[in-house]
């Protein structure tokens, strides 16, 4: 069964989200040090690590896009029901 890992930055709106990304474009701010500023979830604390899980463990568009995802690529904005996300895959097993 394929793991992944991943961080994210959760906030209430895509425009924020679209700020925080170009940020991190931008600055020589890591994903971790934004997540850490800028995210609404209980992860920022921590990087925004979410730790190792699989499919079926996190809400469906979240799911989808970090399992299309390369291994440090940061995803645009995604929305769930808990706001929207910037998403970093951070390893897969």
């Amino acid at each position: 069964m394929t793991e992944v890992r991943a961080s994210h930055i959760l906030v209430d709106n895509e425009e924020h989200a679209n700020q925080i990304k170009l940020e991190l474009e931008r600055s020589d701010k890591n994903f971790a040090q934004l997540a850490k500023e800028k995210s609404e979830g209980p992860s920022g604390d921590n990087g925004g690590d979410l730790g190792f899980f699989s499919r079926g463990d996190m809400v469906k568009p979240f799911e989808k896009k970090v399992f299309e995802m390369d291994i440090g690529e940061v995803s645009d904005p995604v929305k769930t029901e808990f706001g929207w996300h910037l998403i970093k895959k951070t390893d897969e097993k």
